[in-house]
């Protein structure tokens, strides 16, 4: 199994939300980056498929020069491989995302390794959320898709996207929806994309990490496509208003608060 995992570099925010004096951007001066818990899912999965059943794992993302931190992350944790496609520091939309990676599917599939069997996503990413990219990614090479899976089982291997004379196989991936579970079977090679829950990442080993401080990161700079989107203005929403009132001290206060109990009808 050949399996590319796609991942984005996000905020580490643990506090407060702060905005750029211009409104465009997060504060990010005091925060680290991470990825998305769901991607990180997604890179587990990845590894434990070709633990039980062999192959490689790519992890790919797009992002400036720094997001190399988090592939080598990604390595530590047992990926094989990784591709950077950088960017000139412009912020890429779902739309012109999804054009990236699908043009960097294509080049792996026309070159000496063949396609990928299997394309992972998380389900969104941490800071937008917009839920886009894989679907706009399956769209753009003409895959199956499925998003918000919790299960994913790999029901015939096959024989690999690349072989001429069978497919890479089928996956049984489910979800739940509504209080009841989704099942569904889909051909090899499909974008799917996991939720936070499906597995529990491991922490990274020391020869993992020994490993990924060493691995040679494969680049490319995709071209720069304007979506017709436009960023206005980041807002931070305003947050619980909380006034105290202070009813009195001792024994000149209990007639304001059997009052009080009145109004939220405890007293009868």
């Amino acid at each position: 199994m050949e399996i590319l995992v796609c991942v984005k570099r996000v905020p580490m925010v643990g506090g407060k939300v702060i905005v750029t004096p211009d409104g465009q951007d997060v504060d990010t001066r005091m925060s680290g980056f991470t990825v998305s818990p769901h991607e990180e899912c997604a890179v587990e999965e990845a590894v434990q498929i070709t633990g039980r059943l062999g192959g490689s794992v790519t992890v790919l993302t797009l992002g400036p020069a720094e997001a190399a931190d988090q592939l080598r992350d990604m390595l530590a944790l047992g990926a094989g491989h990784c591709i950077l496609l950088a960017t000139d520091g412009r912020e890429w939309g779902p739309i012109a995302t999804a054009a990236a990676i699908a043009d960097a599917v294509r080049r792996r599939a026309s070159g000496p390794d063949g396609p990928y069997d299997l394309l992972l996503f998380g389900n969104e990413a941490a800071d937008t959320g917009d839920y886009q990219v894989p679907v706009r990614v399956a769209h753009a090479l003409g895959l199956p898709c499925v998003t918000g899976i919790k299960n994913l089982e790999i029901t015939e291997p096959g024989a690999g996207a690349g072989d001429p004379a069978g497919a890479a196989g089928r996956a049984r991936a489910s979800r739940e929806y509504r209080g009841t579970e989704e099942v569904f079977g889909l051909p090899l090679p499909a974008v799917i994309s996991v939720k936070e829950g499906i597995n529990l990442p491991r922490y990274p080993s020391l020869p993992g990490r020994l490993r990924a401080k060493r691995a040679v990161i494969e680049q490319f700079q995709p071209e720069y496509r304007g979506e017709g989107l436009r960023k206005e203005l980041l807002r931070v929403p305003p947050g619980e208003s909380k006034r105290a009132q202070i009813l009195g001290t001792g024994a000149d206060a209990v007639p304001a608060l059997v009052r009080l109990f009145e109004e939220f009808g405890v007293l009868s």
